[in-house]
């Protein structure tokens, strides 16, 4: 497949470990652009440590620290990845200043060992700001898929992400964001473009041969959630629905944050997190998928949860939290509470049909990681062609990428 850009190098700073999280959307569309261009993956350079006092704190330092070992590997998927030492002191002037030595040292090192020169820069935090200045890229691309100044991970001021995000908008030849309500905030940026999540159809649409042997004796039904967990789970509505329904068995797949305090259940079963390739046949065994987010969260309200979209590829129900990101869409069963998360299960429980789980499918079958890095690689194209983006930007393909064309999907 012709993505729209060839014989380019791109180096992405990411918001995430690309050892440790579930494939966010600059990873799967990376992962096809890399088959026409040489691509490297920046492990997130953090917006700082937790304050010592967080939970994770230790555990985050372990996980840096076991990346850190890897430096810089060719993955299977035809990319490089590469976990730069840096010192996560983003509002000290003196760890700026060693962090920009650090890192451009370590990035030309790098860059020359994968064959790469005159690179696109994307970046997807912050923190990237300092480094797409000093590698003087022929275009700067930057995504914005979280309120990066509402984490409550990062103990960092808030004026200090705003400006390390203000310095990102304005050096930038387009600013993707992943979620609405972010576009929405952004009526001053005139060249901000909506990137909508997509999904791997076939990947979550066909059913496994087999259930995964971990959940095949797990009674049903089972309410199935698959990411990270951490302070955006609502644990209180977990615990009360769990010991209400004492039948209904809870599989929650994924990296658990010292951050989530469950109190053990019998009935819920944090089974760890798990290969990608291997997800689909824990989904088999899931009669409902939840999103138990706790939307009081300001970071978590911005969010754009691309497992929602791997949720309607399976077809099977789906009742969430009423996440912006997805009201108004079709076949998903919204809730506020306790009684009616109970009301909406019970309901999909019994009345859920055939036809809700094709139309379920419909919504994303055509909203592929394909498209999505299809319409990437023209963007870039058209912008290093000297093409200026309106506000309402959308790929020569009429893809449904712009401001405009959310409104379609």
């Amino acid at each position: 497949m012709d993505y729209g850009i060839s014989g380019e190098s791109i180096i992405c700073f990411a918001g995430e470990d690309w050892w440790y999280h579930h494939p966010h959307s600059k990873n799967h569309i990376l992962i096809r652009l890399a088959r026409q261009n040489r691509v490297l993956f920046v492990n997130s350079l953090s917006l700082g440590l937790p304050s010592i006092s967080n939970a994770d704190f230790f555990l985050k330092i372990r996980c840096k620290l076991k990346s850190y070992s890897r430096w810089l590997k060719k993955v299977p998927e035809g990319l490089w990845v590469m976990t730069p030492i840096v010192l996560p002191f983003y509002g000290s002037i003196w760890a700026q200043k060693l962090n920009r030595v650090l890192l451009s040292v370590q990035l030309r090192i790098a860059m020359r060992h994968c064959g790469m020169a005159d690179p696109i820069v994307w970046a997807a935090i912050p923190s990237a700001a300092d480094a797409a200045e000093f590698l003087r890229p022929k275009l700067v691309i930057y995504q914005v898929s979280d309120k990066y100044d509402a984490n409550e991970d990062s103990a960092l001021s808030k004026d200090v992400i705003r400006n390390l995000h203000s310095r990102l908008i304005n050096m930038s030849g387009a600013v993707l964001y992943s979620g609405r309500m972010l576009l929405d905030e952004a009526v001053d940026v005139p060249h901000r473009v909506y990137l909508q999540q997509a999904v791997d159809y076939d990947h979550f649409a066909i059913p496994a041969r087999e259930t995964a042997e971990e959940v095949a004796s797990i009674p049903r039904p089972v309410l199935g959630y698959f990411g990270a967990m951490d302070f955006i789970m609502d644990t209180a509505l977990m615990m009360e629905v769990a010991r209400r329904r004492p039948e209904w068995h809870w599989v929650m797949i994924g990296l658990k944050s010292n951050l989530m305090q469950v109190v053990n259940a019998p009935n819920i079963h944090f089974l760890g997190t798990k290969p990608y390739a291997e997800l689909p046949r824990y989904l088999r065994h899931f009669d409902i998928c939840v999103l138990p987010w706790n939307l009081g969260s300001t970071f978590t309200a911005y969010g754009s949860a691309i497992k929602v979209r791997e949720y309607l590829a399976s077809g099977k129900p789906i009742v969430m939290a009423p996440l912006f990101e997805y009201l108004g869409t079709p076949g998903i069963r919204f809730y506020e509470g306790v009684d009616e998360f109970i009301a909406k299960v019970e309901d999909a429980l019994a009345n859920d049909s055939l036809a809700d789980r094709l139309l379920r499918q419909s919504i994303v079958r055509e909203c592929t990681w394909d498209v999505r890095a299809r319409e990437v690689g023209t963007l870039m194209k058209d912008l290093m062609a000297g093409r200026k983006l309106p506000g309402n930007w959308q790929p020569a393909d009429g893809a449904a990428m712009s401001a405009e064309a959310m409104q379609q999907d």
